[in-house]
Formats: structure tokens, sequence, C-alpha cells
């Protein structure tokens, strides 16, 4: 199957279009700069926030994978949703038999942050013009690159103390990012329009993540927590303690007051395997970090 894969040159976009190639998928490898594109797939123009350009970028595909979210952006909600509506439309008069999108854990009771009450409005935008969307929910993604996982690793590495907001004690279920490919690929194989749940092993609050990584690394790290730093001062303090922008990191303090942990264990079933843990993602994390700066 021809398979675009829009958001080919992010996070888990490069590390996905390497897999589905592996599977024997031929990948277009969807980027606003194709001519300076060097991952797996061929690379096509397209830009979710150019309508005009999905229609050629889709041509010949049978399924899409959609990574794209516009995090960084003071008005992310709005261009998100535009953005989801018009590749959904697109996908329709294209003839895709599914889209696969990748979007945030979270219990729809709860009173969601802008970050992730976006990703839900964007599973249902994706639909609208009646093409299947399978969605795979996860929360942290462990591995080098990763935002979130950078906030991690750098308050470990840059602080001896830290004074933590009170998003320390929610609790997560991070994945590593393997896992998570490996959930990705697999659902090009099952039948479309479900929503799954990803999750590695272990359920931690943040405090004890950072504690574990600080253990992994040999270091040792006090956090002090302060119930009354603010979102927006604790944006400010991971701006000036880790290289995240503090548009980024407002938008994913607001999302730590939400636990995202799996409540619903199909997927399990469905792509029977056992992911990793925690200590095991850090170290592969680490691993291609360490490899990363040395071929440089």
């Amino acid at each position: 199957m021809r398979v675009l894969v829009a958001g080919s040159s992010g996070f888990v976009g490069r590390r996905l279009c390497p897999a589905l190639t592996g599977a024997g998928h031929e990948v277009a490898a969807m980027t606003r700069h194709p001519d300076d594109y060097s991952g797996a797939g061929e690379p096509v123009y397209g830009d979710v926030h150019d309508a005009a350009s999905l229609d050629q970028a889709l041509d010949g595909a049978g399924a899409a994978y959609y990574l794209v979210h516009s995090l960084g952006e003071p008005d992310f909600e709005r261009r998100d949703a535009e953005a989801a509506r018009a590749f959904g439309a697109a996908a329709a008069r294209a003839g895709l038999t599914r889209i696969v999108y990748l979007g945030g854990l979270g219990d729809d009771a709860d009173d969601l942050s802008p970050h992730l009450r976006s990703r839900r409005q964007v599973e249902g935008l994706l639909r609208e013009a009646g093409v299947p969307v399978t969605v795979l929910r996860a929360g942290i993604v462990i591995g080098h690159g990763g935002i979130s996982w950078e906030i991690t690793r750098q308050l470990v590495e840059h602080l001896p103390a830290m004074v933590a907001p009170r998003w320390v004690h929610t609790r997560t279920q991070p994945i590593a990012l393997p896992d998570l490919v490996r959930y990705l690929v697999a659902l090009l194989d099952v039948p479309p329009g479900r929503v799954f749940e990803a999750g590695g092993a272990d359920v931690l609050a943040y405090g004890d993540m950072l504690r574990r990584v600080a253990r992994i690394e040999s270091r040792r790290r006090l956090i002090v927590p302060v119930p009354l730093l603010s979102p927006r001062l604790s944006s400010w303090w991971l701006s000036l303690v880790t290289d995240v922008d503090a548009a980024t990191g407002r938008s994913l303090v607001d999302s730590m007051i939400n636990e995202v942990v799996v409540r619903d264990h199909t997927l399990r079933e469905v792509v029977p395997f056992e992911p990793m843990g925690f200590e095991a993602a850090v170290a592969a994390a680490l691993r291609e970090r360490a490899a990363e700066r040395v071929a440089r």
C-alpha cells in the first residue's frame, strides 16, 4: 500500500517512515521542504495549512498517518482545527481507506487542557468528510528529541534542586518511542475507525519520572513542590532552564494537570507484545542521543 505520512520530518514521523518501508509499504513522506528531506520514503510536497497542496500529495495513497500539530503557536487550537478539516476533506477526495491519527491520552470526563482538548477536536474533524479514522492516544513519548522527554532530561541535567509546580504529583504512563512506532505500523492492518490507548509498562507521577532519570544518570536531585506556582510562571521557568520555548512550555504545563494513563487496554490484545518499562525506555533514548553526538 502507498501510505502518506503527514509530519514525516517530526519526532515520530522520522522514525515511522523507515519502519513502514521496512514493513513493505510504499511511503510518501509529506514535507514542506522535499528538496531537503533525507529520510525514508519518497518526499512529496504538502502543507496542512495550504489546502491546495494536499490533493497532489495524497494522489495514489491508500492510507495516511496524521502526526501534525501546531503546539508552539499561540493560536494552535484554531490552526490545528483548520488543518484537520482540510486534510480530512482531501483524504476523502483521494479515496483513502483510512487515516491513522496520533492523539493524546486523557479522561474525557476531566477538564482537559487546551492542548488535550485540541487533540480530541482534531479526531472529530478528521472524520468529518467520511474517511474512517483510527486514533492512537498516547501520553509522554520517551525518545531522543521528543519535547516532553527533553524537558524531563534537561531539568534533571541542569538543576541540582528544583522548585516544581503541583503537576509533579500528576500520574502519567510514558511510552518508549520504538513501542509507539510498533503500534502505529501495526494499526495499518487493523480494521479502521477505532480509538486505542497506548502506554508503557509503568504508571508514574512526573516527580517520580524526574527522580528515576536522575538515578539512571547518577545524579542527586531535590524536588520541592510549590502548589501556588502558576502555569504561566511554570512555563517561563521551563524556558529558562530548558531549550523549550515559553509558548510550547505553557501548552505542555497546562496539560500536566490532567492524568494521562491508559484506561482501555484493548490495544494490548489487538497488537500483543510487552512494552518497555520506563528505565529501559530512558536508556534507549540516552543511547540514541549519545550516538547522534558521536556522529556529529
